[in-house]
Formats: structure tokens, C-alpha cells, sequence
């Protein structure tokens, strides 16, 4: 237990990283900090530490207290989570969903973000019923609307609104290829597996 969970508190501090310095989420839940960032009019980037110096050093400072927190926490408190986990799922749906609904409700004093939760919990269900991944749909719903905007902005800054423009500077040029390449590279594989398969196929007929 102690290791998976090591590995999952390094993976968490790890993703800070190209959230911080390059504003670039690598999973659903920085993707909503991101977000909340943004709400409050700060920027991930290059130059949240000259401009969000307090912002910087505030989440770097809560690393530290934090994890001083969960082991002032877990070392006393082991018994009585162990016991948390013994509870029956039955009651302890009910308590989270009364949880999320309320924190919904609080947030604007609204009922519609009550609706609008229990829809999007729906449909998290059924993504998850169906074996689809809801990561990259939050990933998408928070970077749809910065990339659409980047693009355009940057489409106009080029004079010509040729999206080649993006292949004639090297830094972007090299970015763009490698992220081909890595959205290639299933594709690719899948592809070969398929032509070998083919063949064996047609071999042992």
C-alpha cells in the first residue's frame, strides 16, 4: 500500500510542473486547477513567477505543509480509517452524493448548478458503464476554448492565416512534430499488429 501511494503523492507534485511553468495540464484534475487558476486571473506560464510570485511560492509552500499534515494525520489516525473502510458503499454513496450536491448549491446559492451536476454525474456514469475515459472530455472542455483562441490569435499575429506558418518557426516546428509523432505512434502500431495478423492469417490459410 505504502508504495502505490508514494508513487501517486510523487505523480500528483510531478504534474505541477508543466501546469506551472509551461500552463499545460497532464491530467483532468489539474485541468480543473488550471481553470480555477485562470477564474482568478492568473495565468500558468513562464511568467507566473514574475508576475504570481505569491501564487508560485503559495502552492510550493502547500506541498510541504501538506504532506507535514497527512503524516501529523495518518500515524494517530490509521485505525480510524481503516475503520472508514469497512463501512458498506451503500451507506456511503448516499453521504457523498449529499456532499457534492450541497457544495454545488453553495457555491451561487443556485439550483440550476445542482441540475447541472446531477447531469454531468449522469453522464460520467455512463461514460464509465461503457468503458470511456471522461479524463480527456474535462482535458477538452477546459483547453477547448484557450486553444481556439491561441490559434486565432496566433493566425492573425502570422499575416497570412496559414496554419503552415506554425511549421516555419523552429520551437513550435519541432513541438507540432513530436506531438504528431505521439498521436502517430498508436496509430502506427495498431497498423502494423493488423498487417501481421494479415499475414499470418493468409499464411496459415
Amino acid at each position: 500500500m505504502a508504495g502505490p501511494e508514494t508513487a501517486n503523492n510523487a505523480a500528483t507534485a510531478g504534474g505541477f510542473v508543466p501546469l506551472l511553468t509551461l500552463g499545460i495540464p497532464t491530467n483532468s484534475v489539474l485541468a480543473l486547477m488550471l481553470a480555477a487558476l485562470m477564474l482568478h486571473g492568473v495565468t500558468p506560464g513562464p511568467l507566473l513567477l514574475l508576475k504570481w510570485p505569491d501564487v508560485f511560492w503559495g502552492v510550493i509552500a502547500s506541498m510541504y505543509i501538506g504532506n507535514v499534515v497527512l503524516l501529523v494525520l495518518n500515524l494517530p489516525m490509521i485505525g480510524l480509517f481503516v475503520q472508514i473502510l469497512k463501512v458498506p458503499y451503500a451507506i456511503l454513496s448516499p453521504l457523498i452524493i449529499m456532499f457534492v450536491l450541497l457544495g454545488a448549491y453553495a457555491l451561487n446559492n443556485s439550483a440550476t448548478d445542482v441540475f447541472v451536476t446531477i447531469l454531468f454525474g449522469l453522464a460520467g456514469y455512463l461514460m464509465k458503464r461503457h468503458d470511456l475515459e471522461p479524463a480527456p472530455l474535462v482535458l477538452a472542455f477546459v483547453l477547448g476554448p484557450m486553444l481556439e483562441n491561441n490559434l486565432s490569435k496566433a493566425l492573425i499575429m502570422s499575416r497570412t492565416g496559414n496554419p503552415l506558418f506554425f511549421f516555419s518557426r523552429p520551437i513550435s516546428a519541432t513541438l507540432l512534430t513530436l506531438a504528431i509523432l505521439v498521436l502517430a505512434y498508436p496509430l502506427g502500431r495498431w497498423a502494423w499488429r493488423w498487417a501481421a495478423d494479415r499475414r499470418k492469417a493468409q499464411a496459415g490459410a
